[in-house]
């Protein structure tokens, strides 16, 4: 299986290769936070469905706020990583 890295660089055509070691550091630390961040919005989520079980309603809406929050997350974790990406070495 390969890494979100590996399939960036595919994507890119190779581009990425010029990215330092630090800067890959970087982005693999961002990746984790991103994954623990979202472990984090399941669990915390899965207690909210457990008691909106029988509130059609409330299950939906909470199925919309999951949605949106991973979304937001996995925005910013993308954001950062560009960053980090663009920004020039030191």
């Amino acid at each position: 299986m390969k890494s979100s890295f590996e399939l960036a660089l595919e994507r890119s055509g190779g581009a990425l290769k010029e990215v330092s070691e630090d800067k890959k550091k970087q982005i693999g630390e961002i990746d984790n936070l991103c994954k623990s961040k979202l472990a984090g919005l399941e669990i915390t989520y899965q207690n909210k469905f457990a008691k909106a079980r029988n509130n059609q309603e409330e299950f939906n809406q909470l199925e919309s706020d999951l949605a949106v929050e991973r979304a937001s997350i996995i925005s910013k974790a993308e954001k950062d990583k560009e960053a980090i990406r663009n920004r020039k070495n030191a």
